[in-house]
């Protein structure tokens, strides 16, 4: 499973992507395993929509059933104008 970063998050954590997540977890267990890697993501934890699949998901106790190919988009606050 491919994770992908974006933006802000692409600015904390200090890369585009990387590999290696648990097949079957939810978006909050997943989030709580990214922020122990990279802990400087934790400052905006209630700002951060997650996309499976190009599908947003919410942090929150919904089970995502991963697949190795799968792609998991960490999406930054969006400010728009």
């Amino acid at each position: 499973v491919a994770v992908q970063y974006f933006a802000r998050t692409r600015e904390l954590v200090g890369l585009c992507s990387e590999t290696s997540v648990p097949q079957q977890i939810t978006s909050l267990q997943l989030w709580e395993e990214i922020t122990k890697i990279h802990p400087r993501l934790v400052v905006i934890w209630d700002q951060v929509v997650f996309a499976v699949q190009q599908e947003y998901v919410l942090l929150g106790d919904q089970l995502l059933i991963l697949q190795p190919r799968d792609k998991v988009a960490i999406i930054p606050p969006i400010s728009g104008g």
